[in-house]
């Protein structure tokens, strides 16, 4: 009986090992940015996704591992003609994905090694049909084409080339100093542009320079012109205003009585002066024996003031 019970608890125990196996076996924990692909009997089953899985044990198994994170591979350096007959060294990064876990597995034998292979060929034809020049100055152009041509080619592998970035371009030496003599006599060529058109501008500031003092004098000039014709206008028109005033006083001063006294004591004085004047210049002088009243002498002196004023 004791033989009994110890087989029953040994069969209890190798189940419940088994159970325990079993369970092990068939659950599956799939990390995050990852795919299993499960095969049945040999023939692809299913793609389990990140999270906890089942499978069935002993029946089903992992037949491939995917990761679904952007990866990075080396382009190997590698050699290549450019348009213009030039040999090239190029070596460049590509990033890429797996979009799709079945074809990357079922489609293509090792994917990194083809997608690989196939951005080297991508680039020597993309090279090809560039010029040296081109190749240094677009190089942005040229990682865009490559990722275009490796994209199309690598659909059916379920893979997405995200960018490619070249990352050396040596030409053979000889061109290295071809190129290094081409960018000295270009920068002598740009310093001499350079100092020419400083030159230049200088000799137009010198020209601008007398251009605005010759303008500025002629300026000044005409103002200075402006200023002494408008002093002399003033001043003329002073005088004209003064004489105006003292001929306007003299005329209100005539026309009283003292005024008309005034003014032929005036000319009887420059009677007198004039009897002078001709008393020096000639000898005989006849003037009438009445005249002693004021106004015959003025009347006289009037008449010898006109007869010096023809004589002259």
């Amino acid at each position: 009986m004791e033989m009994i019970l110890d087989y029953i608890l040994n069969v209890q125990v190798l189940v419940l090992i088994l159970v325990v196996v079993g369970l092990k076996a068939s659950l599956k924990f799939v990390p995050q940015n990852e795919a299993y692909l499960i095969e049945r009997f040999g023939k692809y089953q299913s793609t389990k996704e990140a999270g906890l899985n089942f499978i069935i044990p002993f029946i089903d198994r992992i037949a491939a591992m995917r990761s679904l994170k952007e990866q990075a591979v080396d382009v190997p350096e590698q050699s290549a003609i450019t348009k213009d007959n030039i040999s090239l060294n190029v070596d460049g990064v590509l990033y890429f994905r797996v979009l799709d876990p079945y074809k990357a597995t079922y489609g293509v034998d090792n994917y990194v090694f083809a997608v690989t292979q196939l951005a080297q060929t991508t680039m020597r034809s993309e090279l090809g049909k560039m010029e040296l020049d081109k190749t240094f100055e677009e190089r942005d152009l040229l990682n865009t084409n490559i990722v275009s041509a490796i994209n199309e080619a690598a659909g059916p592998w379920g893979i997405q080339v995200l960018r490619y970035e070249i990352k050396d371009i040596n030409p053979p030496q000889s061109v290295m100093v071809a190129m290094e003599a081409q960018m000295k006599a270009e920068r002598v060529r740009r310093a001499q542009i350079l100092e020419s058109e400083g030159d230049r501008q200088a000799a137009i500031n010198r020209a601008e320079g007398e251009k605005a003092s010759v303008v500025l004098a002629a300026e000044a000039e005409k103002e200075e012109q402006v200023l002494r014709a408008e002093g002399e206008a003033k001043a003329i028109v002073a005088v004209a205003t003064a004489q105006a005033e003292a001929l306007r006083m003299v005329g209100d001063a005539a026309a009283t009585e003292e005024g008309q006294k005034a003014i032929q004591l005036d000319l009887a004085t420059k009677a007198i002066e004039a009897k002078q004047a001709i008393a020096k210049e000639s000898s005989v002088v006849l003037l009438p024996d009445g005249s002693t009243e004021a106004s015959a002498v003025v009347a006289q002196a009037m008449t010898i003031i006109q007869q010096m004023s023809k004589g002259k």
